[in-house]
């Protein structure tokens, strides 16, 4: 592979000229024939990411786009103005644990990048750093952590540069100390619970830490580890090779949990489909060689959780109730389809998640802008409503084994979080004293809007749009905006205040996000008229909510953004080969361009439940339609395009978003950049806030610079 040297007059002239002399890559056509439906891949080559010859070229793309990045002025004043927002913020807290009179939690202080592990003495008030990561080398990252009954170990979940194959470390409390255990690979997102006497920890095992592994997500196994033993050691609880009998798929994750009493182990078969095979076994099957295994709820059942207290089953299930509704029948004999209704469905909102505390079971009732926080009483099952500020209001228990306590987070578009500590038998909500850091906000109120809006979409169906605006807007479509939206596995797009969009809206930038089919914002049914054969409405409802900001005169096509993350890959990437004269600017970040190729990676087959698979003909046809990468038509002009990748990301393997860039600078007719941002200290997403405020302080200058914003168009000098 060559190698490329350019010298800073070449790029300039080029920035300025808007003629892009971008590394080479070869044309090598694969021809794939889907079901009579021939497809010509020239760019299959660069899937091959041990190649030298693919990993020179990634290297090539990024110095490409950071030396045309680096001619653009105000870059770094976007990123100290980040680094300023999120110091207003004070120091910002992740996960809360309590036992007895301390709390346990992951903070990041105000002028550090990373979190830490702390503990607060609730009597005296005082705080004490218990494990800085970085001890263990640069760029490591705490994940997730818990703690046994006593408070005498803590399992830290540890990561490095964004990357989500981690490692759990033991650190004994009672000496500040790690043990010598070392238990993985994990992904990051799997549970690991300490048993109740402190000596085991249950936890799903990855097959392999290979990243580059096609079966890196693939034949996991739920095992227990014996504190002090060596985890080669560590036995099976289940796996698709040592239970059979579970009928387990190899994509599938065995995730593994107790109950808050202890009484029984549960099991998931978990995927993207939250309607998962469920398990269950009584704590005692701990001790044998292996675990008898009752199942009690199937994929059928539509439920998509559970919460078990003594014997009884409580369900959340949108079975004959698209929004969702709680039921209950009896654990040791289950009836589900003649469970008692407990709460039953809101016409008009959708039952989003239920988390339990020892007594107590709630539940969160949301329509995609505001959340509300309700509780049942598990003994009397009287429902009661949480007084809380209006907004989006989660929560979770601080010691669902000992206590009622809980803490809750209340946000907004322009409201940033504030945490709330209750408990039902104390009354009401009240502010933390300890969660919460002094902040020193503008009042984002009195600078901007936010309106919120339905537009009819392609077939009139109503689709919900925030849009959020500087109050001394131009309504003549002069001003820049960011439209972005999601789409995928029921997940709503709900309102929360973001550090790098509140500096986009300091420039003078509209903030949009269209809440498309595929989320869950209207429920199950909004879901899945967003997914597999009905896919095409994400996209095409994206398309409506532009033209809206365009018809409007909020912005116009010269001036408009369009953004998607992940899943939303589909949905930028098919927006733009539908509708390249919309957008002057596509941000494609970390997402899904090549559905065709999807199911080839790691992390594919466990995308089939959403996107279906290639394998099927019908499901084939619907992929083909998604596919992005091979919608790219010669001469089309296309808009401006940055295409975010992380080296370290197992859910998009780099290569995707490689591809999509690759065809796009060899066939745009339009003259504009496209960019590949190749970033080696990120994957999918990551923790350390400078890494991310330098990726966005990068992606917002090129977008700003591509739609005439005057503070960041480089010199022509």
């Amino acid at each position: 592979m060559n190698k490329f040297f350019w010298s800073a007059g070449l790029f300039l002239a080029q920035i300025v000229s808007a003629q892009y002399n971008y590394p080479a890559t070869p044309e090598k056509p694969v021809v794939d024939d889907y079901f009579g439906t021939k497809i010509t891949d020239n760019y299959r080559w660069l899937e091959d990411l041990k190649s030298p010859d693919v990993q020179s070229w990634f290297k090539a793309q990024s110095d490409f786009s950071n030396n045309i990045i680096d001619k653009i002025p105000n870059r770094e004043t976007l990123f100290n103005r980040m680094k300023e927002v999120q110091e207003m913020n004070g120091d910002s807290f992740g996960v809360v644990m309590q036992r007895k009179n301390l709390y346990f939690y992951a903070k990041t202080r105000k002028n550090e990048s990373l979190s830490k592990l702390y503990s607060r003495d609730l009597s005296t008030g005082k705080e004490t750093l218990i494990f800085d990561p970085e001890t263990l080398g640069k760029n490591t990252q705490i994940t997730n952590f818990t703690l046994d009954l006593k408070a005498e170990k803590i399992a830290i979940l540890l990561s490095k540069s964004g990357g989500e194959i981690c490692n759990l470390k033991i650190l004994d409390l009672t000496t500040n100390k790690l043990l010598k255990d070392e238990i993985g690979p994990i992904w990051s997102e799997f549970s690991f619970e300490f048993t109740p006497d402190g000596k085991s920890v249950i936890y799903t095992k990855m097959s392999t830490a290979d990243p580059n592994s096609n079966m890196l997500l693939k034949d996991m196994k739920a095992m227990i580890h014996e504190i002090g033993t060596d985890a080669k050691t560590d036995k099976v609880l289940a796996s698709r090779e040592d239970y059979p009998e579970l009928n387990a798929l190899t994509e599938q994750f065995t995730s593994i949990g107790f109950t808050d009493d202890y009484q029984y182990i549960i099991l998931r078969l978990s995927s993207v489909r939250s309607e998962s095979p469920i398990f269950v076994a009584p704590y005692s099957e701990l001790k044998n060689k292996k675990i008898k295994w009752r199942q009690i709820v199937k994929p059928t059942d539509d439920i998509t959780d559970i919460h078990i207290s003594g014997d009884k089953l409580f369900l959340l299930t949108h079975k004959d109730a698209p929004n969702y509704k709680i039921t209950l029948t009896s654990l040791s004999k289950p009836d589900i389809n003649n469970a008692k209704t407990v709460i039953p469905e809101s016409k008009d909102a959708v039952i989003i998640a239920i988390h339990s505390s020892k007594n107590y079971l709630f539940y969160s009732l949301g329509n995609g802008i505001t959340r509300d926080k309700y509780q049942i009483n598990i003994n009397t099952l009287e429902p009661k409503k949480v007084q809380l500020p209006p907004g989006v209001n989660s929560s979770l228990p601080l010691n669902a084994h000992e206590n009622d306590n809980i803490y809750c987070n209340n946000v907004n578009w322009l409201t940033p979080l504030t945490t709330y500590e209750y408990n039902p038998e104390k009354g009401n909500a009240v502010k933390s004293k300890y969660l919460n850091s002094e902040t020193s906000y503008p009042d984002y109120n009195q600078l901007y809007e936010v309106k919120e809006v339905e537009v009819k979409s392609h077939d009139g169906v109503m689709v919900p749009l925030s849009i959020i605006y500087p109050k001394n807007i131009k309504m003549d479509g002069s001003t820049p905006a960011y439209i972005t939206g999601y789409g995928g596995y029921g997940i709503s797009y709900e309102p929360r205040f973001s550090t790098r969009l509140s500096v986009l809206l300091e420039q003078g930038t509209i903030i949009a996000i269209a809440h498309v089919r595929g989320g869950g914002e209207k429920g199950e049914n909004w879901h899945k008229t967003g997914m597999k054969a009905n896919k095409p409405n994400t996209w095409k409802d994206f398309i409506a909510c532009s033209e809206y900001l365009v018809s409007q005169k909020y912005t116009s096509p010269s001036k408009l953004i369009g953004n998607g993350v992940s899943m939303g890959g589909v949905l930028i990437g098919r927006a733009i080969t539908e509708r390249p004269d919309l957008f002057a600017v596509a941000i494609a970040e970390v997402g899904m361009t090549n559905a065709l190729r999807s199911e080839t990676t790691a992390n594919g087959p466990n995308q089939i439940p959403e996107i279906g698979s290639i394998e099927n003909k019908e499901d084939a046809k619907h992929l083909l339609e998604m596919d992005a990468q091979s919608k790219v038509k010669k001469g089309v002009k296309y808009p401006a395009v940055i295409i975010r990748t992380g080296m370290n990301d197992s859910r998009i393997v780099p290569w995707e978003p490689g591809k999509f860039a690759a065809i796009l600078q060899k066939n745009s007719g339009s003259g504009k950049p496209v960019l590949l941002y190749v970033n080696y200290e990120n994957g999918h997403f990551t923790s350390d806030m400078d890494v991310v405020f330098k990726e966005y302080a990068d992606i917002y200058s090129f977008a700003l610079w591509q739609v005439e914003h005057p503070k960041f168009q480089p010199s022509k000098n």
